[in-house]
């Protein structure tokens, strides 16, 4: 007769330690997942910043000048790019000739394009629009009139018209989207409009605050519509740093206003006029930023300041 065999039962303390041991071991691999998942996350948006930058020079051969940032009828730029980020179908259904708020446009302005959306930002959605977090750079000044940008109201720059350098001025910066909330929560979703006919001469630089404390006069629609080429719709002015804890502040009706590009890490994607894609640090100097988005300021600018 073969001698029964007994097995040892595992005590309490040796589970403790197996569970403790896989409590670390999950520890470690959660950070591990989010920096990978967040590293995909940046190469995806760098990407989609190269396709609108390659599509901008494209437009450019085409038409001998870059889009406007914002037209007669508040077309972005990035609704005049459709047919060069294979879009041609949804560019012919726009009829450019009417506003983007008539209802002829109605419904190709509530497409989402995947390309004009950053899977950094968890808000996916703003309103009933198709949303964007990439704004082009109207210039350093308030106002998106005569910016010194490359995107601004009714502009037909050139490369040669860029001074200072294609590789030393930007293009299309990333930034995150409102939540469609009309309260003070955050000022990186929210900001403050101003109605008053001459807001745009009076801008400086506490402007907005005492209305964002106040909560009064708060939008959360930024970068609502990837078709609305108006102020923090499709276009920033590099007047506020990045990251800034003021409020953005618009003008009522979206001729210009003060912009803080938005970030939930450390740096900013933006494309420049050559094309290439840069990660800009969130605490760059915002005298070099302002000079960044200026086309001729006749400024030397070392890449190692952003």
């Amino acid at each position: 007769m073969r001698k029964a065999t007994t097995r040892r039962a595992i005590t309490f303390f040796e589970l403790l330690v197996i569970l403790a041991i896989l409590g670390l071991l999950l520890a470690l691999l959660i950070p591990a997942v989010a920096r990978v998942r967040g590293a995909a996350n940046r190469m995806t948006s760098s990407n989609n910043l190269k396709q609108m930058a390659l599509a901008c020079h494209n437009y450019h051969d085409t038409y001998n000048h870059f889009p406007p940032g914002n037209d007669k009828n508040n077309f972005s730029a990035a609704a005049y790019l459709l047919p060069f980020i294979e879009q041609a179908n949804l560019y012919n259904q726009i009829d450019f000739k009417k506003s983007i708020a008539d209802d002829a446009n109605s419904a190709s302005r509530q497409v989402a394009i995947k390309i004009f959306l950053s899977p950094q930002d968890p808000q996916t959605t703003v309103n009933k629009y198709g949303a964007t977090n990439y704004l082009f750079n109207a210039g350093s000044n308030p106002s998106l009139d005569d910016n010194n940008g490359i995107f601004y109201q009714d502009s037909k720059i050139r490369i040669t018209d860029v001074l200072d350098g294609t590789s030393n001025t930007t293009m299309i910066c990333e930034t995150l989207k409102g939540d469609g909330q009309n309260r003070a929560v955050t000022v990186q979703r929210q900001y403050v409009v101003l109605k008053a006919r001459d807001a745009l001469e009076k801008l400086n630089d506490q402007s907005g605050v005492k209305e964002w404390k106040a909560n009064k006069d708060i939008r959360g629609d930024r970068c609502a519509s990837w078709m609305d080429g108006r102020f923090l719709q499709g276009t920033y002015t590099a007047t506020r740093e990045a990251n800034s804890m003021k409020p953005d502040v618009a003008v009522d009706g979206g001729y210009g206003g003060l912009s803080s590009m938005r970030t939930l890490s450390d740096v900013l994607n933006c494309a420049f006029c050559d094309g290439s894609v840069h990660a800009i640090r969130v605490k760059i100097d915002p005298k070099v930023w302002k000079l960044l988005s200026s086309r001729a300021d006749g400024q030397v600018i070392n890449s190692d300041d952003f």
